[in-house]
């Protein structure tokens, strides 16, 4: 290829199409806005650039202050080395902007002969070598050629998920940072790197990939709006991307939305990205990570279809094994299933060691034993290598002379001065600096990994100016710590990010810092974050509850971890909001019992509910203890607090899904008096809905639509959007599912269908995943009513779906029996057996007792179309006892009627017994049987009548009309029949209703 887009200043070469700087045979690592500034003051050599012109031009369409024009100038120094006090390249002209001064010629030709790219997709060989060379990484060759035979795959449309293993030290970062640096002006490859916090741990759903992609959209603003289209939920998550109106303006569009829509949302997005520009998204350290990140990246590595994407994780293989993080199982998963790959990083030989050295120290005189003494010491691990290499030059044992680099002693005698281990190293390079520096350092240690320098000021209570410039220096020389961006801070400031070079030196110096300095630096951070975030603290919850829990203030930390759970559980990462929940329960432990603490407990207590709900179920007695325990602390503080709905609605749930609906009676009229007397909306409304749920279970058809009706008129779609995160369901979903089963018992099969379709959109809607589950499980469970295999089939298929996807046992388990029966009434017997058999062990599971009799009878109804008799008695027997015995009545008259129907069919089957012994070509039931069959009958069409429940009755009336039809009874059966078959007005289109005309007409 031609190189006419080359300019040349020595000692640089600027390849303004390939977005490089190179000095020599070396490439200079430059951010893209970096490159951009120098790119457009090379392009006007001697010229005043304004800082107006400069950033219009780099940051078109995108408001930033001079702040980070500065940081851009200072980053282009940095590469070239220049001093803005005496510079060779760029020209500051006070107050006014920049001008580039150095000499410039033209290129014919590249200065490295060997670089040729031959094509968009390949990487040459030879820029991984200069790469390799320019940040001192040896021995990973192999490694690294790997690595590009998986981008140029991506580059083809193949989706890569790698893994980059090792132990600390190893040089996972050192890799993937020369790999990305390599590939950076490949086909306009976008690079996004996101960082797992130690501090954080599995606390922070997303972090590292919203700080990933936040850190890409503001590189590239336009992306915003990408995601805008694509992951509102994603984009809500970055609130210094956007302007306060637009957050709320998005909060409303996304109200309700799910764990599945944001990995669907991301999912999404990042293919809109990749097919305009290949993306590698870097995610360090997951061994810290969280369980959301996880999700996602098994998410995006199931996904098939073709996309430009390379997703680069690392993470130290001990700490994984120590710590039992998940990522080993969801490793393992994908490795079996060829979703992704792994490449471990071994240590480094002898022969690297010596390479190291040959670079570095260019025309050396070393011995040749040097190198085998440096690898024997570290084991031939990168970071004591290089930092054992950093304490000899140091303490004058590696010295420049006039001939080159040597040593200033013999090798033997380097034995006895090396520290043994790296972290003894690094305290003593520690040692060699001054006090204000170690004291500055010790306290960024404290404000984390990563932190601005104003975290670090307030730490110290010093002066930021002075501090500012000690880290500027300090990053500049790479003293332990480097430059990692900038961000917009909530006041419209932009401030300066660094980060330690490595965790390890961050590790040492938080060690060297006393337990009361420690103490006070956490609390000053802490302190200060709430201050300066202030309405804002709250999306930096995680951070402040650490600092507080560090300081020893567990109040407070506990405050801010009930934040952090709360917005884990809209965001639908339920395990990460229990632990965080669990979290401040136990610092509040700490505390002496005070109202403020009781108060604090009952809040986390109710915050760790919903998700305990969500992935255990109602029923389940962790979720008991926590409501009970809720109520105890409610009782405490001898008033009713505004938290007494979610308690109440929590233990009436909790008592019904275990059929206690004596107990769940009373709370539901509880509600309906604290409506009376408090002036708190909503309170009505609860009571009506949980009256209308428990007199379903109950069999009161009648009650239940009437209960309907009066919490529909108090429901507000609107001022109730909110209510699946304190209640763990939406009333407007719910109430329609529970009304939609009555209205079907009632005889009403049409308007059923209707509300339970009303549930369906609405769930849609939402897109929450327990009104979605809600929804299309009691839309399964309608269908089976109505007898439409299919129909059941399907909802039962859509409700195990996504209560897989959100870890919803109780609904899982339900749906799972639903199916069975609909799988056997297709003839898939063996399948639908083991469905029904499954879904019934896992509803047991849960701890929950309702609907027990129903999936029972579900299992009879499949027995004795099999023609397993003796076994389906059995059954019918068990969910009787159960429906007696907690007064779940609701399925009662069907019960009654199935054991009629098996007692006429083991009558029949015993009379073609004998009538094969016989010869005898007429088969009669038994009388005995024949008569207990008809009380049975009778019995149900009582119940029935009862409950008001005319589509149980027809069914019974119709069992009766075919035995007294085979008895010659044939008026008395029509007339029977007619009457009960007049009384319906709608639903003539359901099996039953056919059947029972079919049935007349035989009979006229």
């Amino acid at each position: 290829m031609g190189h006419d887009n080359q300019i040349i200043f020595d000692p640089f070469q600027l390849d303004l199409t390939n977005e490089c700087l190179w000095r020599d045979s070396q490439a200079i690592k430059l951010r893209p806005k970096a490159f951009a500034v120098l790119s457009y003051l090379v392009g006007r050599p001697g010229q005043l650039v304004t800082k107006e012109e400069l950033l219009n031009a780099v940051w078109p369409e995108t408001f930033v202050g001079e702040a980070v024009l500065k940081v851009a100038i200072r980053q282009v120094r940095e590469a070239l080395g220049d001093d803005s006090k005496s510079p060779r390249f760029i020209e500051t002209a006070h107050r006014r902007g920049y001008r580039f001064i150095g000499q410039i010629a033209k290129s014919e030709r590249m200065l490295a002969a060997d670089y040729e790219v031959e094509s968009d997709e390949a990487i040459p060989a030879s820029l991984l070598r200069a790469a390799c060379s320019s940040l001192g990484i040896v021995g990973r060759d192999e490694a690294l050629s790997q690595m590009q035979s998986w981008f140029e795959k991506m580059l083809a449309g193949e989706r890569q998920i790698v893994f980059v293993t090792g132990e600390a030290g190893i040089g996972k970062t050192a890799l993937v940072d020369t790999f990305a640096q390599s590939i950076a002006s490949v086909q306009g490859t976008r690079i996004g790197r996101g960082q797992c916090l130690e501090q954080y741990g599995t606390s922070e759903a997303y972090l590292s990939v919203l700080e990933a992609i936040g850190r890409l959209c503001r590189e590239e603003p336009k992306l915003v709006e990408v995601l805008r289209a694509h992951a509102p939920m994603w984009l809500l998550q970055m609130p210094s991307i956007l302007s306060a109106a637009e957050r709320e303006s998005l909060s409303r569009e996304v109200l309700g939305a799910t764990r599945e829509r944001m990995l669907r949302e991301m999912g999404e997005a990042l293919e809109v990205l990749t097919a305009e520009a290949p993306l590698v998204l870097i995610l360090e350290d997951l061994h810290w990570s969280d369980y959301s990140t996880l999700d996602l990246i098994s998410y995006l590595a199931r996904q098939r279809q073709a996309a430009r994407l390379m997703l680069i994780g690392t993470y130290r293989t001990a700490e994984l094994i120590v710590s039992g993080h998940p990522l080993k199982a969801v490793k393992r998963e994908l490795l079996a299933k060829q979703q992704c790959e792994e490449l471990p990083l071994e240590y480094l030989s002898e022969e690297a060691v010596a390479e190291y050295l040959s670079i570095r120290f260019p025309s050396n005189q070393f011995p040749a034993g040097l190198a085998g003494l440096i690898n024997e010491r570290t084991e031939g691990n990168p970071l004591f290598m290089v930092n054992v290499v950093d304490y000899l030059m140091t303490e004058g044992v590696i010295v420049e002379s006039e001939d080159g680099w040597e040593l200033s002693v013999g090798v033997e005698e380097i034995d006895l001065g090396v520290p043994d281990s790296i972290k003894q190293l690094i305290e003593k390079q520690l040692d060699h600096l001054d006090a204000e520096a170690q004291r500055i350092l010790e306290a960024a240690s404290v404000a984390g990994v990563e932190f601005f320098s104003l975290k670090v000021v307030a730490g110290l209570a010093g002066d930021r100016a002075a501090a500012e410039a000690r880290f500027e220096e300090m990053a500049r020389q790479h003293q332990l710590i480097q430059y990692c961006g900038i961000k917009e801070l909530p006041d419209g400031e932009v401030a300066t990010r660094y980060g330690f070079i490595h965790a390890l030196y961050r590790s040492v110096l938080y060690g060297r810092v006393s337990a009361s300095r420690r103490v006070q630096m956490h609390r000053r951070i802490a302190e200060w974050m709430e201050a300066f975030y202030g309405e804002h603290a709250g999306e930096y919850a995680i951070g402040l509850g650490w600092h507080f829990e560090r300081s020893h203030d567990y109040q407070r930390a506990a405050k801010y971890y009930q934040q952090a759970a709360d917005n884990d559980v809209r965001r639908f990462a339920y395990q990460t909001a229990i632990g965080l929940a669990r979290r401040g329960l136990d610092l509040l432990a700490r505390l002496p019992e005070s109202e403020g603490r009781t108060e604090q407990e009952l809040c986390l207590q109710l915050t760790l509910g919903v998700p305990l709900v969500a992935i255990k179920g109602y029923a389940a007695p962790e979720v008991g203890s926590v409501y009970l325990k809720a109520r105890e602390l409610c009782r405490q503080l001898n008033c009713e607090t505004p938290d007494v709905p979610e308690v109440l609605w929590g233990l009436r749930t909790y008592h019904t899904l275990r059929a206690e609906f004596g107990t769940a009676c009373e709370i539901a009229e509880e509600f309906l008096r604290l409506a009376d007397s408090l002036p708190r909306p909503g309170l009505a409304m609860l009571g009506h809905w949980a009256k209308e749920i428990i007199f379903l279970h109950q069999g009161e058809f009648a009650l239940v639509v009437e209960h309907y009706e009066k919490a529909l008129s108090l429901y507000d779609p609107e001022k109730h959007r909110d209510d699946a995160f304190l209640y763990a369901q939406n009333p407007g979903v719910s109430m329609r599912c529970f009304v939609a089963l009555a209205l079907w018992f009632l005889g009403q099969a049409d308007k059923a269908l209707a509300r339970i379709q009303e549930a369906i959109n609405l769930a849609r809607e939402l897109s929450e995943p327990q009104g979605l589950a809600q929804a299309w499980f009691f839309a399964a469970v309608l269908h089976q009513l109505r007898r439409e295999e299919l129909k059941a089939q399907e909802n039962a298929e859509a409700a195990i779906a996504i209560s897989r996807e959100h870890g919803l046992v109780l609904y899982q388990a339900m749906a799972t029996a639903t199916r069975g029966w609909a799988l056997i009434g297709q003839g898939q017997q063996e399948e639908g057996f083991a469905q029904l058999a499954e879904g019934l062990a896992d509803h047991r599971l849960t701890g929950a007792e309702v609907l027990l009799p129903h999936f029972l009878a579900l299992l009879v109804e499949s027995f004795a179309k099999t023609l397993q008799i003796e076994e389906g008695l059995r059954v019918l027997e068990e969910a009787l006892a159960i429906s007696l015995h907690n007064g779940e009545q609701y399925y009662q008259a069907e019960l009654y009627r199935l054991k009629g129907e098996l007692l006429l069919k083991k009558a029949a089957s015993r009379g073609l017994s004998r009538a094969a012994m016989s010869g005898e070509a007429v088969i009669e039931a038994e009388p005995s049987r024949m008569a207990q069959a008809e009380a049975r009958f009778n019995s149900s069409i009582k119940i029935a009548q009862q409950q008001k429940a005319k589509s149980l009755e027809l069914r019974a009336v119709m069992s009766l009309t075919r035995l007294y039809k085979n008895q010659g009874k044939q008026e008395e059966a029509r007339h029977l029949l007619a009457q009960t078959y007049s009384s319906f007005t709608e639903g003539f289109d359901t099996m039953d209703l056919l059947e029972a005309k079919a049935l007349l007409n035989e009979l006229s």
